[in-house]
């Protein structure tokens, strides 16, 4: 039998599912989702390929795992951010600035890859479905600012976005980065009074 490192069984199952977990975002960051396999995630974890199995059926499954635990924590910090600005104008800033402060740190690299992973039609959808709710918090200050079509505007802002981690991946300062994607979004849905106080990440 199994040794059981925790007082329960359960917390035993939760704390190897944790290390796999961690593991296997170790190997996908180091050599790329390839390499995520129930024998190299049990292998960097130290445990047996058979092990793995327990808790994962495949490495897609881990794939999965990992990638939509990313998105989840992702949207709970720029959420967290954006609720705390004081108005519309300054909840698009916050979300801009939150998103720039988080793939400044590396946070981004394990979220981004949901649109890139190989998968069935019905994890693609999942995973689509949680990159739509991250932006929730966008879409509802252009609402409250307005905007003709907060849809389309916020799938715009993020693709802005989505270039501004590009130049901040390739070795440009955060800083800049941050102060003229903040400046263009900000010219972008119609906000042109000056920039509103942040709180939290930046």
């Amino acid at each position: 039998m199994p040794r059981i490192d925790a007082p329960t069984v359960a917390e035993h199952r939760a704390n190897q599912e944790r290390a796999l977990l961690d593991a296997a975002r170790m190997v996908l960051l180091q050599n790329g989702p390839q390499a995520v396999t129930p024998a190299t995630v049990g292998a960097a974890a130290g445990l047996a390929r058979s092990s793995v199995y327990k808790y994962f059926g495949s490495g897609d499954e881990i794939l999965f795992r990992i990638v939509s635990d990313a998105l989840i924590e992702w949207g709970a910090r720029v959420r967290d951010t954006v609720e705390r600005a004081e108005t519309p104008a300054g909840q698009v800033e916050a979300y801009v600035r939150t998103t720039l402060a988080l793939a400044a740190s590396g946070a981004h690299r394990i979220a981004v890859l949901g649109n890139t992973l190989p998968r069935d039609e019905a994890t693609r959808r999942d995973l689509a479905d949680a990159h739509h709710d991250s932006a929730a918090p966008l879409r509802a200050a252009l609402v409250a600012l307005d905007n003709p079509n907060p849809d389309l505007t916020a799938d715009l802002v993020d693709g802005a976005l989505a270039r501004a981690i590009e130049h901040i991946d390739a070795g440009c300062h955060h800083d800049e980065i941050a102060r003229e994607t903040i400046g263009f979004v900000r010219r972008a849905v119609g906000i042109n009074q000056r920039p509103t106080r942040h709180h939290g990440m930046g």
